[in-house]
């Protein structure tokens, strides 16, 4: 028998119980010491606060599974019931066995990321070579000296100028040792909350902003730099992809926005790192401004850009974004103005508060969080002036801190970029606010830690995270092209049908078949065609002229993200067999130009047809999609419609069809 003490907001008790008893035995002597209990609200925990989980997540575990010992101390929770009926009853094996899985726990039941998978599948120890001055030991032993270390090391980032940990490795120094012990068995993250907790765990009032009290309202907040960091380093796959973005700026003067497409990789330059891969920037509806922008959110397209990146050859998703702040000097509009430095700010206080929403909104999915959530992974990335006047990246993230104090609706941007505005506390009903004490620290004139209040403002680096960034030095990007029109430029670049139809009429598509049955010589072909059709813009384009199915496009762009995509002859073979590409290559074929049956009077016409090389059919085709996008039958006063394909009279602004503008 195990002697269990147990303590509650009903007293404090002592059960003897058997070590191979299933929880729900305990829960069952727990349930006799209370009443008006709701069975479903009963948490147990080795801490006074934090750490609690509920009896029926736990359901089928023994006492020795959770690692408790005799006379150990534990916390139970609930709360209570309106009605009193069933409060006392005992949990039979009947209602043992209605009780949710011990499977069913949520950190249990996600998927983290491969990134993540890789790391917990790895040790992440960091091997040191023999010390030549200390190490007496033999060739195969091991001493203090030259022992692995932990990736967690402080000397080891000190002397490798590493400001943050990586995310694994503050996971490896949080997470306990193997050990029997119940603290083993929970996970070691818990998400900051700084709202109010409602209703109270006491029970004992209205909730807020009727009441509160020291059980439901947040503690003081002392802001701290971060330890930990979800990503290390910032890649962007190809030089080319920046330079297409930047295009934008340099012919308008506006800023932009994008999002960046890519995947989390490990990072090696950190101890158990993550690096995040840029492959491609998409940009969303907005409306740029010399000095900003204007954003709609949610944005209406997301949905469908995230679920098309899944089926990459290698998944893709929405890893940060990006924006431009440039200004040209007026004596020389080559350069820009440096206006990001030490003396200013690096991240004015609205995109900290900007990059705490979106963080907030996309949350990185954690078994190591009782949530299955914890913090995020997205980068925000800034295209500013160096001090030389040249372009250049600066990434960041913001810290947890910053993402809850957001989300308790505590702080708000102010006219200082570097400052940070504290609210004042609200206690109406419909937009009640709780604002607990706020400090932080700073070294003063002499050299001393001093702790001051944040009321009414703190500067905005106590929120930041630097992230380094970069270009790989043997670029591999995902897509071949960045040369298709990008999306939403209207004025600038505009995506057409037309445009897509007379490239391929230009590459001989229609003439590009299977590879068991190609002929010799078409390699080249093959090649540029896989090329042009590598490009993630012209991708999401082709998604949205519904020439292809869902199912299509998931075939569309797996192939043109394969690695391979220009090594392996058949690779085109699976895009080549869908039906979609089969109508995509009968609207090319009419409206490609027809040849001729007379280019010249006399009897040397048919000759002359013959000389006349197909480049030249493939520019006048060029020229009549340029001229307005002319229809099947090549006249130009007819305007084909980039949405629906129909033939309208070149005078029309909206397709007769689907009411779309052309």
């Amino acid at each position: 028998m195990k002697l269990i003490r147990v303590r509650s907001k009903d007293g404090n008790f002592r059960f003897d119980i058997q070590p191979t008893a299933d929880i729900s035995e305990l829960l069952a002597k727990i349930l006799e010491t209370t009443s008006d209990a709701d069975l479903s609200s009963f948490t147990i925990s080795n801490q006074p606060r934090g750490n609690e989980a509920k009896f029926v997540d736990l359901k089928g575990r023994t006492l020795k599974n959770l690692g408790l010992n005799n006379g150990d101390l534990v916390f139970v929770g609930y709360q209570s019931q309106p009605s009193s009926s069933g409060g006392n009853e005992v949990i039979s094996d009947t209602q043992s066995s209605s009780l949710p899985d011990a499977t069913k726990r949520p950190w249990e039941l996600v998927t983290e990321d491969p990134v993540d998978t890789h790391w917990r599948s790895q040790l992440g120890m960091l091997p040191r070579g023999r010390d030549a001055r200390f190490c007496k030991h033999g060739a195969n032993g091991m001493c203090d000296y030259c022992m692995p270390l932990e990736p967690y090391d402080a000397a080891y980032h000190k002397e490798h100028a590493i400001k943050h940990l990586s995310y694994h490795a503050y996971l490896r120094k949080i997470t306990p040792k193997s050990s029997v012990s119940a603290a083993s068995t929970l996970p070691p993250l818990s998400p900051l909350s700084y709202k109010v907790k409602a209703p109270c765990p006491t029970g004992s009032h209205a909730p807020w902003p009727a009441g509160i009290c020291t059980s439901c309202q947040p503690s003081a907040i002392t802001l701290a730099s971060q330890p930990f960091r979800m990503v290390d380093h910032l890649e962007i796959a190809s030089t080319n992809i920046i330079e297409r973005f930047l295009q934008a700026w340099r012919n308008t003067g506006l800023q932009r926005f994008g999002w960046l497409i890519g995947r989390y990789e490990p990072y090696d330059k950190v101890p158990m790192g993550v690096k995040a891969v840029v492959e491609a920037i998409h940009e969303p509806p907005q409306e740029g401004e010399l000095d900003g922008l204007t954003l709609g959110l949610p944005w209406e397209d997301e949905a469908r850009i995230r679920e098309l990146g899944k089926f990459a050859s290698t998944p893709l998703n929405i890893v940060g974004y990006i924006f431009t702040d440039l200004d040209p000097t007026p004596e020389d509009r080559t350069k820009n103005v440096y206006k990001r430095h030490p003396g200013s700010f690096y991240l004015s206080s609205l995109e900290a508060i900007f990059a705490a929403t979106m963080q907030k909104n996309n949350p990185t999915v954690s078994c190591s969080s009782p949530t299955g959530q914890f913090s995020s992974r997205i980068v925000t990335a800034v295209l500013t002036a160096t001090e030389d006047g040249q372009v250049d990246i600066s990434a960041y993230q913001v810290s947890e801190q910053a993402v809850a104090m957001v989300e308790a609706d505590m702080i708000e941007a102010s006219v200082d970029p570097g400052i940070v505005r504290v609210k004042e506390e609200d206690r109406t009903q419909d937009s009640a606010r709780y604002v607990p004490d706020v400090f932080f620290t700073y070294k003063n004139e002499y050299g001393l830690e001093v702790k001051k209040s944040a009321k009414p403002s703190f500067p905005v680096e106590y929120l930041m995270l630097n992230v380094t960034h970069g270009f790989p030095q043997n670029p591999l990007p995902v897509f071949q092209s960045t040369r298709f029109k990008i999306e939403n430029r209207p004025g600038l670049e505009d995506q057409r049908v037309e445009q897509v139809l007379s490239t391929l009429a230009g590459l001989d598509a229609p003439n590009v078949h299977d590879s068991r049955t190609a002929k010799p010589g078409e390699m080249q072909r093959r090649n540029e065609l896989a090329t042009y059709l590598s490009d993630w813009h012209l991708v999401t384009f082709m998604g949205t002229t519904q020439l292809f199915s869902p199912e299509d496009m998931k075939v569309l762009v797996r192939v043109v993200s394969r690695p391979d995509l220009l090594e392996d002859p058949s690779s085109l073979d699976p895009l080549l067999a869908t039906d979609g590409w089969h109508t995509l290559m009968t609207f090319t074929r009419e409206s490609a130009p027809a040849r001729p049956s007379s280019s010249a009077p006399g009897h040397l016409s048919s000759h002359m047809d013959e000389d006349i090389p197909q480049a030249v059919f493939d520019q006048i085709a060029a020229e009549e999609a340029a001229r307005g996008g002319a229809g099947p039958s090549g006249d130009s006063s007819l305007k084909m419609c980039p949405h629906c394909t129909f033939a309208n009279e070149h005078s029309r602004l909206d397709c007769d069809v689907c009411g779309l503008p052309l």
